[in-house]
This record gives structure tokens, C-alpha cells and sequence, in this order.
């Protein structure tokens, strides 16, 4: 996949007089939407009031402090309630990170010490601590703790709001539908958001993993994120476009881009109601060759979308979830009810559950972990796990219990040698015979397999193959290991290359050692997702493709188009070329002559 630097908006007169800007940002939310713009300014920082107060009204500030914390409070579980009921539990488990600022103790008693040494008044300390306590998070290597810091600004927004007096916006509120245009889309501004009237959004920063690109994903509204200060440009009311399929947002569309849309959505009207007839049927080639496609999740509540799309099974349920935002660890019960709703809404198809992938400076606040100077790769995933034997037992444990009532296979993520593979399969046994003497059932014969996502382990892969089921192949990791390469980073972004020939030879030998020890192989990288390099994955010899949800009916499309044939030599074709935009281009004009892309007019 090549990838562009960021480029400058541009401008052209519209027929109307009016100049079209065109925008360019992340996207985060596949299709688009054309429609009114609506301005969310959540920032108030500059409505602050600053004054000097006397010892005396020391009290005063406390108690008024005190006051917006309780009405804060009762706002976020006012809203917790509405998302559980309209999404579920564990979208509503998001805000518990809300609360927990709330309830920080270090915070609150350093925003009542300053206001006692500072006689300021208290909206001024509590911004300036709060802020220091978000740019820390800023700092953070890690993207998902990154963007946790907008939990924080989040809630401090509404704390000042309540300090100040001021109500809450509430897109529940809208009257019409319109397109939501702000900085940043706080995660309690999502969670009050209805698909009936928010058609999409755009939005200064983000990332694809921040709160606002999982809540639009979970809506399956088009969504373009880190447009950088798009929201001072656009007028409310102007009529707008979000391309959440190529990134873009178009302001005042001229008479010839609304009509070069039209056309398009008519277009993928057509082409939605072709994929909808592929749903129950497998992704096979015209002459015969199958492979499976399967989803990624997070959450039981990805389930249905999972089923809707036509996945043959979920190939990555990510666990580490369970463990974000609480002040506590998850309960085996916790574990198991998780795993049981989804086994239970898929069975009889498969689910693989990775197990915790989390460690370094992304873990849970309740352990003092120290922090890694390098986190990516210090003391994570199945290493933590192996050095919290009863940690992790406990949600092996779970597993096995759920495997008694459902499909369900397991995977321990970034494995790097057999050492680690034997000491985790030593602990698996011996929680199989704990079940065992309390008379608790589990699947004996559950499947267990191995991410491949670490170098040392993809040369090794023939000596892994005899200790596991299968592999998965992380394709993620993978490429930014090999590639030393942080996917994240913007200023070596064009570096990170999928169709690198080194990255193809890797994939090809480890498929070669799995099949070799008869065990299957898939991948669950972001690599599955894209049709141009899901083809050179099938033709590597890839068994099982696991992607996102909605990327399953185009890649079913894809395989349907097309003879094995054609993709053997593509496949032959480009392991000669070194160069690999050139790959990556090769690849996506073999889809191109089979199925017209919904990326280009």
C-alpha cells in the first residue's frame, strides 16, 4: 500500500461563484455523504474567566469545585446508561476512563492546593492541571494511549462547562440530518450521536484508533479524520462532501463534482446490491480455489455486523479491552460471559480469540508496571502474560469454559521463539487440569495457534509449526518490524510498505513451513483488507484472510471475478520485481480489469 504525504487543500471556482475547497485527512469510515455541515465547537477554553479571589472565598471555590464534579458525574453515568442500552456494555465501558478522572484523588487535591496557594479562581487551576495531566498522555509512544488523552479533555470540558454554568451540547438533539464538523468529536459527544441524524463527520485530528473513528466504524457512517484545522474554514450550513473511502472533505462542491457523486452513488448503489447477493457465498475463485475470509472485533457488539457482511468466521477477537478504562482486573466471569455471547452468536463457525496482547506503557493503571523506554518492543503481549502466570490463567481459564458451549479456537500474540510457545502451552495444561479435577468441561481438542508478527519468528516458522495448529499472521507488526518502521509515525510513513519484497518472501515462508507440518495459515493484518494485496496473499498460499467487517463483501467480489489462474501469475510476475510501488501497482491493475474499484471515477 503506498503511502501519500499529506497534501494541501485546494481550491477551484464552482459554477455558483463560490470557490470548492478539497480537504485531505485520514480515512477512518468507508462511503461518503453530502449534505449541510454542522459546526460542533466543544471549546471553551477561550470563554475561561480569570480573576484573583481572597482567602475567604478559598471555601467557596472548593464547594462550587465539589458541585461540578457531581454533576459531572451524574452526566457521564446518565450517558453511560443511554449508550449500554442502545449499543451495549462495553461501548459504555469507554466512559469508566471518564470517571475514573473524576474521582482521581492526585488530581483533585492538587487543583484545591493550588486554588489555596494561588487565590485564583478555580476554573483557571483546574484547566492548567488537567491540561498537564493530558499532555503527558500526548507524549505517549503508544497510539491508543495517545488518544486517551482526549478522555481527559473530554471530561475536564465538561467539568469547566458545569463550573461555568454553561449546558452541554446534545447531538441527540438535532432536528434534521447534517454532516458534524469540529476540532475533535469527544467520545461523550459520540455516544450521544444517532445515524438517523448524524450522516458523517469530519474532524481537525484523529487517528483510526481514536474514539471518534471506532464510534463512526460502529455506526457505519463515512468519517474523515486529522484534516488539521478544517473546522475554522467551514461555515455552518455549507454544503459539504466526507469521502470516508479516499480521505477527503469537499467544501461548497461545484455543480460538476455533485454531479461526478451522483453518478457514484448511484453506482454504489448497484454495486452495494451486487455484493449483498455474494453474502452466503464463499470467496472462490471462477476455477475453483477457496479461501476464507473472516472478521476482526473487539467487542460482542461487532458480532452482528460480522454476521451481516457475510464473514465465514472471526479469525481476531481482541481481548485487551476487557482490561482499558477500569480501575480492577476483569473477572474470569467477566472473561467468559464476553467470550460465550460471541461463540454463542457465531457458532456453529469459528471464533480465534487472541489472547491479551497488551504490556509496556499500554496496561492497565491497577498494576504498577514500570514504563518501557521502548514499548514496542519491551515487556508486552505473551511476555507479560508468561511473567503473570495467574493473570493470564485466568482468562485461559475462561476460554476453556466457553469452549465447552461453542467454536472456539486461541492464539498468543507476538511469539518470538518456542521457548515462550512450550511455556505457555505448559500453563494452558495445567489449567486444563484444574478443569478437569472441579469437573468443568472444555473443548479438548480446541484449536491453539501462533501470531507470527516478529521476525525471529517468521525465520523460525518451521520449528513453531510442530508445536501449534496454526499460524496467524500479523501483518501489521510484521512489516514494522522488518521494516523498522513505526507505522504511526508520519515522517517515515512512506516507508511502511506491504508489497516490500522482503515483507512477500517472509509471508510466503511461513505459509511454505505451516503447510509443510499441516497446519493452516492465515492473516489478520490490515495486508487482508485490500483487494489488490489479498490477491497476492492467495496467491502466496494464504488459507484464511481476516479483515474488517466491511471489507468482506469487495474482497468475496474480487476472488469471484477472477481465475487462480491469473493470480499465479501475477504472483510470478511481481516476486521478480523489486520494487514496490511498482508490486503494489501491478497488483491493483489486475483487480481493476475485473472489477471496477469504487476508489476511482
Amino acid at each position: 500500500m503506498t503511502t501519500r504525504p499529506p497534501r494541501k487543500s485546494r481550491s477551484k471556482k464552482s459554477d455558483s461563484k463560490t470557490l470548492e475547497e478539497v480537504y485531505y485527512g485520514i480515512p477512518v469510515s468507508p462511503g461518503f455523504v453530502i449534505g449541510k455541515a454542522f459546526k460542533l465547537d466543544s471549546d471553551v477554553s477561550s470563554e475561561i474567566p480569570n480573576y484573583s479571589i481572597s482567602p475567604k472565598q478559598v471555601p467557596l471555590e472548593i464547594a462550587r469545585f465539589e458541585a461540578a464534579l457531581t454533576k459531572t458525574r451524574k452526566q457521564i453515568k446518565e450517558i453511560q446508561n443511554k449508550i449500554a442500552v442502545a449499543m451495549g456494555t462495553e461501548h459504555a465501558e469507554i466512559f469508566n476512563a471518564h470517571l475514573l478522572v473524576i474521582e482521581d484523588r492526585v488530581l483533585i487535591e492538587e487543583v484545591i492546593k493550588n486554588v489555596q496557594e494561588k487565590l485564583v479562581n478555580v476554573e483557571i487551576i483546574f484547566i492548567e492541571v488537567s491540561n498537564k495531566y493530558a499532555q503527558i498522555f500526548d507524549k505517549i509512544d503508544d497510539e491508543y494511549l495517545r488518544e486517551r488523552s482526549s478522555d481527559i479533555k473530554d471530561v475536564s470540558r465538561r467539568i469547566i462547562q458545569n463550573l461555568m454554568g454553561k449546558e452541554s451540547k446534545d447531538l441527540s438533539q438535532l432536528d434534521s440530518e447534517v454532516i458534524v464538523v469540529s476540532y475533535d468529536i469527544a467520545p461523550s459527544e459520540t455516544a450521544t450521536m444517532h445515524k438517523e441524524k448524524v450522516a458523517g463527520f469530519a474532524t481537525d485530528i484523529g487517528s483510526r484508533t481514536s474514539h471518534t473513528a471506532i464510534m463512526a466504524r460502529t455506526l457505519e457512517i463515512p468519517a474523515v479524520v486529522g484534516l488539521h484545522d478544517v473546522s475554522k474554514k467551514i461555515k455552518s450550513d455549507a454544503t459539504i462532501i466526507v469521502d470516508g473511502n479516499r480521505g477527503l472533505v469537499i467544501v461548497n462542491p461545484s455543480k460538476k463534482t455533485l454531479e461526478r457523486y451522483g453518478k457514484e452513488k448511484t453506482r454504489l448503489d448497484v454495486y452495494e446490491e451486487e455484493l449483498a447477493q455474494l453474502r452466503d457465498l464463499p470467496a472462490e475463485t471462477q476455477d475453483g480455489y477457496r479461501i476464507k475470509i473472516a472478521a476482526n472485533i473487539e467487542m460482542a457488539e461487532d458480532v452482528p455486523s460480522v454476521i451481516s457482511h457475510g464473514a465465514e468466521e472471526i479469525g481476531l477477537y481482541r481481548t485487551e479491552f476487557f482490561y482499558m478504562n477500569r480501575r480492577d482486573l476483569p473477572t474470569e466471569d467477566e472473561h467468559y460471559e464476553a467470550y460465550f455471547t460471541v461463540a454463542k452468536k457465531m457458532y456453529p463457525k469459528p471464533v480465534v480469540i487472541r489472547t491479551l496482547d497488551i504490556g509496556g506503557d499500554k496496561f492497565i493503571s491497577q498494576l504498577d508496571v514500570p514504563q518501557d523506554m521502548n514499548p514496542f518492543l519491551g515487556w508486552r503481549a505473551i511476555r507479560f502474560c508468561l511473567a503473570q502466570p495467574e493473570i493470564f490463567k485466568v482468562q485461559l481459564r475462561a476460554i476453556l469454559r466457553a469452549s465447552a458451549l461453542g467454536n472456539l479456537k486461541m492464539m498468543y500474540p507476538m511469539i518470538s521463539g518456542i521457548g515462550e510457545i512450550r511455556h505457555a502451552n505448559r500453563l494452558l495444561e495445567e489449567v486444563k487440569q484444574d478443569c478437569i479435577k472441579h469437573g468443568i468441561s472444555f473443548d479438548k481438542s480446541m484449536e491453539v495457534g501462533a501470531m507470527i508478527e516478529v521476525p525471529s519468528a517468521a525465520i523460525t516458522a518451521d520449528l513453531l509449526a510442530k508445536e501449534v495448529d496454526f499460524f496467524s499472521i500479523g501483518t501489521n507488526d510484521l512489516i514494522q518490524y522488518s521494516m523498522a518502521v513505526d507505522r504511526v509515525n508520519e515522517k517515515i510513513a512512506y516507508l511502511y510498505k506491504p508489497t516490500h519484497p522482503a515483507v512477500l518472501r517472509l509471508i510466503r515462508s511461513i505459509v511454505d513451513a505451516g503447510h509443510k507440518h499441516n497446519i493452516w495459515v492465515g492473516v489478520c493484518g490490515e495486508m487482508a483488507s485490500e483487494p489488490a494485496l489479498a490477491l497476492l496473499l492467495m496467491g502466496l498460499g494464504v488459507d484464511e484472510l481476516s479483515c474488517s467487517s466491511v471489507a468482506i463483501p469487495e474482497l468475496k467480489k474480487v476472488f469471484r471475478s477472477m481465475r487462480y489462474t491469473d493470480i499465479e501469475n501475477l504472483l510470478n510476475i511481481v516476486m521478480e520485481m523489486n520494487d514496490p510501488d511498482e508490486i503494489h501497482y501491478t497488483a491493483q491493475k489486475l483487480v481493476n480489469e475485473y472489477v471496477p474499484t469504487l476508489m476511482h471515477f
